[in-house]
């Protein structure tokens, strides 16, 4: 079967494989190559359909976009314009990341712009929710590291995606990998100031405030990622999450399992509607994200136990160490007599002398007595 892919057809299926529609005789290949098998989306700028190349012997599957704007207005058809151009241009780029649909032409046919890229077979996850129900925080856990890779490749090239959402991710089927798909709304920061207002753009239940606003940066698809673990988590919209009366948000009272507090304090971070409160790379994610195993790694070392307080700890001297010790002290003590008498008034007798000798050479048997009964 074939798809003519000329908007006005009035009847765009084709039951063969021939080179022209045999309703109003459009040709049926891109290039003489790409033959579109059947529509699988359509927005505000285009068309999608599932197609063939036949160009290779696999014949293997790919996707064609056709621009295709739907919107009125010289000023929005320009920006629909630039936006398709855009696509191609950042796919090009991107596309050699394994988790990015990778571009394979792009050129003009009938006065109608057209891209072709790789087809990833899998459900996005969107389809995957409604079919298998909320995720768990093992999955979260998953998507947040697979998909905050592939978002430090895209910011580092300065691109931020703008329409992370659901039905952007794509769980495909080989490898149960995760890939980003639609750069449609994509912005170039390298082509743009970044204080420089400019479209608002993306599905408004994960936009971020600032992006609402024109003014998006790469936290803000930090933003858009958190607002869609929250629906993934919840089922519910983003929108329906958060209570506008308080200024928060709600979500962690609809989770279908239970979440762990860090992977909350994770999201609501990522969820900051005040850009400078939010994460503001996805490497800080993956941190804060990653943490526990290095936690684990750390307590798996041995740990000394300290003495406990109420252990009383005795140290035995030997009689001869207490001697020479109380022989010290004597001396000290004679010491210290002498230089009394010496500022003693002339009044002062003499004999008490003795009489303090005899008290030092008493107190210091009392003293030993005690030492060693103790060692005892």
């Amino acid at each position: 079967m074939s798809y003519c892919l000329n908007p006005h057809c009035p009847k765009p299926e084709n039951l063969h494989d021939g080179k022209f529609c045999l309703s109003c005789g459009s040709k049926l290949h891109l290039k003489e190559r790409y033959r579109a098998i059947k529509p699988i989306g359509q927005g505000g700028f285009g068309r999608t359909f599932l197609a063939v190349d036949e160009d290779k012997p696999s014949k293997p599957r790919c996707v064609i976009k056709q621009f295709y704007p739907q919107a009125q207005g010289t000023n929005t058809l320009a920006k629909a314009v630039e936006l398709f151009t855009q696509e191609a241009v950042q796919l090009d780029e991107l596309g050699k990341h394994p988790q990015i649909p990778e571009l394979l032409a792009y050129f003009t046919q009938d006065d109608r712009q057209y891209l072709v890229q790789e087809f990833i077979d899998g459900q996005n996850l969107a389809q995957e929710s409604a079919q298998k129900g909320a995720f768990n925080e093992t999955q979260i856990r998953q998507l947040l590291n697979d998909l905050l890779a592939v978002l430090q490749f895209c910011h580092a090239r300065q691109v931020i995606h703008r329409d992370i959402k659901p039905e952007n991710i794509i769980l495909r089927v080989k490898d149960s990998k995760l890939v980003l798909v639609d750069f449609g709304a994509s912005k170039s920061v390298a082509s743009t100031a970044v204080n420089q207002t400019g479209t608002s753009i993306g599905s408004p239940e994960y936009v971020a405030p600032e992006q609402m606003r024109g003014r998006a940066i790469f936290a803000s698809d930090i933003y858009s990622l958190g607002a869609t673990c929250i629906r993934l988590l919840t089922e519910r919209s983003p929108f329906d999450s958060y209570d506008i009366n308080n200024d928060t948000w709600i979500w962690q009272q609809h989770v279908k399992a239970p979440v762990s507090k860090e992977l909350i304090h994770i999201l609501n971070k990522m969820l900051e509607s005040i850009p400078i409160r939010r994460y503001q790379t996805a490497d800080e994610v993956l941190k804060d994200l990653n943490h526990n195993s290095t936690v684990v790694a750390t307590s798996a070392k041995p740990v000394i136990q300290p003495t406990p307080i109420s252990t009383p700890v005795v140290v035995t001297k030997s009689t001869s160490q207490i001697d020479l010790e109380l022989e010290e002290m004597k001396t000290q003590f004679l010491i210290g007599g002498k230089s009394q008498k010496n500022i003693q008034p002339p009044s002062q007798t003499p004999k008490s002398q003795p009489t303090s000798k005899s008290q030092i050479d008493i107190e210091l048997e009392e003293l030993k007595a005690k030492y060693l009964g103790h060692g005892e």
